[in-house]
């Protein structure tokens, strides 16, 4: 049984590359489950899950990443949020027949993929990469090779071990700077992971899989960083909501349907709201005239 939702950051001692290994179980579950997801959706959060936690491994800052693929197809909508902490949780959004080839064009139709940064501290960034490739991690490879001159190799793979889903990826990227004297290493490297194979994968220990790997070559891996699904979602922000709304407007809609229900499409939590929860939510609101003190 290998350790679960675990990302391992390692560096080859004599090469000019730095890698990422990521195995997700729990936080894979927790996404695909909540809503009931056809096989192709799953498998599409899967790898955005997947490239979400390498992506935000690479990134030195505290705060949020958004990553997210839109289109006019099938699936106009398939996005994975998280943080540098590597707390993820995703949703999508799909409609009509879905195709059973399961590729990305397919999926999305005409499209992009949208990384969104957001630091605690500095400026917001925000990247929109084309689907020119067969694959996610096609894709990305083409990014990083065009926005910052890198080249990046991923390996993403999902499916099923002992019965349950999983998702797992490697990335694999060089370091800035590349002198001429290692620009064989990167093929060398990418050659030995090309040879992973799914249960490996998804079983193995992390420390097996890279000594498989690599194990003529010298590698520090670092401790691992642990990945797990956590939603922001909660009743105080549901109240925020309806407290945009004119309170006559939201008590009509309690005594239309009875009350008012709130899901949260990303863990499938339940808000509910009944008059007397509506009347006691706009008393103590900031500005309400009850609240004044005469």
């Amino acid at each position: 049984m290998s350790n679960q939702d675990l990302l391992y950051r390692y560096l080859f001692e004599e090469y000019e590359v730095r890698g990422e290994l990521v195995q997700l179980d729990h936080t894979y579950r927790h996404v695909v489950e909540t809503q009931n997801y056809p096989v192709q959706v799953q498998k599409l959060l899967g790898e955005l899950l997947v490239a979400t936690s390498l992506l935000t491994a690479t990134l030195k800052f505290e705060g949020s990443i958004t990553v997210q693929l839109q289109g006019d197809g099938p699936v106009r909508l398939a996005v994975i949020n998280g943080d540098n902490n590597q707390q993820l949780r995703g949703v999508a959004r799909y409609e009509g027949e879905l195709p059973s080839d399961g590729k990305l064009q397919s999926l999305i139709g005409n499209g992009q993929l949208i990384i969104t940064i957001t630091p605690e501290q500095g400026e917001r960034y925000q990247g929109i990469i084309a689907l020119d490739a067969d694959t996610l991690a096609g894709c990305l490879e083409h990014y990083f090779a065009r926005s910052e001159q890198l080249a990046t190799k991923l390996w993403i793979r999902t499916g099923y071990h002992e019965g349950a889903p999983r998702a797992a990826g490697i990335m694999l990227q060089e370091l800035p700077a590349q002198s001429e004297d290692h620009s064989n290493d990167f093929d060398h490297l990418t050659q030995l992971t090309s040879t992973i194979k799914d249960e490996e994968l998804f079983g193995l220990q992390a420390e097996e899989i890279l000594y498989r790997l690599y194990h003529q070559d010298k590698v520090r891996v670092f401790d691992p960083q642990a990945v797990e699904f956590r939603c922001t979602c909660s009743r105080e922000r549901c109240e925020g909501a309806l407290l945009q709304i004119e309170k006559e407007e939201v008590m009509e809609m309690v005594q239309e349907l009875g009350k008012i229900d709130m899901h949260c499409d990303y863990c499938g939590a339940q808000y509910q709201f009944n008059g007397i929860d509506v009347e006691t939510l706009f008393s103590r609101a900031p500005g309400n005239d009850a609240n004044q003190l005469h």
